[in-house]
């Protein structure tokens, strides 16, 4: 059985495109942001929106890899694309929507292709398990949607 699982997939589909309780799902916002504010650091101590994209981007790889049983990457290579050097040419709004659904997608489909067991499993070259992995994974999300949307109401 994978009750646990397909609750998980179900919030992590909620709070991507569907109608949270907290308010308007990513992809929503995401979508309605002006790419031509996404560079812009409103505060020196914070991050452009474009910055906290891309850092959402890491983690959701790096989740997909581990879900993947990709051992390939260790930490190492997941810490150096994390609050990576954003190159404008490569780093569009418009790209880093594109990638995270992406990400996301895989996700959800390695999800539904699994039982509640690997919930307990641990997570390659990490203390802890899956679960707490997708726990962590939902939550981070949400955490920084809430940056981006704060930065946006800044810049506006």
């Amino acid at each position: 059985m994978n009750t646990a699982i397909q609750q998980i997939s179900n919030h992590l589909t909620e709070i991507l495109e569907g109608n949270p309780w907290y308010g308007r799902s990513a992809y929503a916002v995401l979508e309605e942001i002006d790419p031509t504010l996404v560079y812009v650091n409103p505060d020196e101590k914070g991050h452009a929106m474009i910055e906290l994209l891309y850092h959402m981007i890491t983690w959701a790889r790096f989740v997909q890899s581990r879900l993947e049983g990709d051992l390939e990457k260790d930490m190492n290579y997941y810490e150096v694309f994390d609050w990576r050097e954003i190159d404008p040419t490569v780093h569009t709004w418009r790209n880093g929507i594109q990638e995270f659904k992406s990400a996301n997608k895989r996700i959800l489909e390695l999800l539904q292709t699994r039982k509640d067991d690997i919930l307990e499993e641990p997570v390659a070259l990490r203390t802890y398990n899956v679960g707490f992995m997708l726990k962590g994974y939902l939550e981070h999300n949400i955490y920084h949607l809430a940056q981006i949307i704060y930065v946006k109401k800044l810049l506006q």
